[in-house]
């Protein structure tokens, strides 16, 4: 098994998008990249500790590749917003690739540099790609929140 780490907004909806992929393992939703240690939801949307929300996935890299997983990144957001994402601003909302090993660095700003001379943005990709860091797993609410919620509105009728 293999691990990648993606920020492209709130980790919700970039968990939920990583879950329905054949070779996905695991996935969960933390927080990455910043300098304040074991930081809460409270603290990281108070943006005073620098991380990224994101989502964790753990893959079978012999059912589906990095490269897919990259291509499934750049499509579930926009990555020319600095640090937003619709509604969402704030640098904890920031676009950003954290790679796990040089081949991960290596595919990812391959990646960037393919999607940026495509022609299907018109403005520059401002996707961070740096280093994973320490990952601070997010509370359990947080965690596969859409099935959560899914499952909870089926019992309300």
């Amino acid at each position: 098994m293999e691990k990648a780490t993606f920020g492209g907004g709130c980790f919700w909806g970039v968990e939920a998008a990583f879950r329905k992929v054949k070779g996905v393992v695991s996935t969960s939703v933390g927080y990455m990249g910043g300098h304040f240690p074991n930081p809460c939801y409270l603290d990281v949307l108070s943006r005073i500790t620098g991380h990224a929300e994101v989502a964790q996935v753990e893959y079978d890299p012999e059912k589906v590749s990095y490269e897919q997983l990259l291509d499934l990144f750049w499509s579930i957001h926009d990555p020319t917003t600095l640090n937003r994402q619709g509604p969402d601003r704030g640098e904890q909302y920031r676009s950003v690739i954290f790679f796990h090993n040089q081949e991960q660095e290596v595919l990812a700003r391959l990646s960037k540099q393919k999607l940026q001379v495509s022609g299907k943005f018109d403005k520059d990709i401002v996707t961070e790609i740096k280093p994973a860091s320490d990952y601070y797993l997010a509370d359990d609410y947080h965690q596969q929140y859409f099935e959560k919620k899914q499952r909870s509105l089926r019992y309300k009728f």
